[in-house]
């Protein structure tokens, strides 16, 4: 198996908030973002696998948003392959607060890969 993995890091601002983007009121990490966050990791792994012309598609999620982070916390996300079947990725993805070792969410995110051009000429 390809060794596909990648470590983001965030700094947690105010439009990343729950109460920014919609998903609660608190002024703490918004799952949305976190989701986001994740999926760029994905991203950022198979990226340098990605024949010309291609790119990915995230097609699964399960998500688990199990600690709050308030402004200005520095969360390292981490996602590494676990399984590739042809063109599908699937990945375990874990965020992390920097400074304490907190994990504040853990995901599993599906990615497929395909033809950038005929993708959206199919819209």
């Amino acid at each position: 198996m390809a060794d596909l993995n990648a470590t983001l890091r965030f700094t947690v601002t105010a439009d990343d908030t729950a109460v920014a983007v919609g998903s609660g009121s608190l002024a703490v990490l918004g799952t949305p973002r976190l989701l986001a966050w994740c999926e760029a990791a994905t991203c950022s792994a198979l990226a340098a696998a990605l024949a010309d012309g291609a790119t990915s598609v995230g097609t699964l999620v399960h998500l688990e948003h199990v600690a709050a982070s308030p402004v200005g916390a520095q969360i390292e996300v981490t996602a590494s392959v676990t399984s590739i079947e042809g063109r599908t990725h699937r990945f375990s993805v874990t965020a992390a607060d920097v400074r304490s070792g907190t994990v504040v969410g853990r995901a599993e995110i599906t990615r497929v890969v395909v033809d950038a051009q005929r993708f959206m000429a199919r819209l």
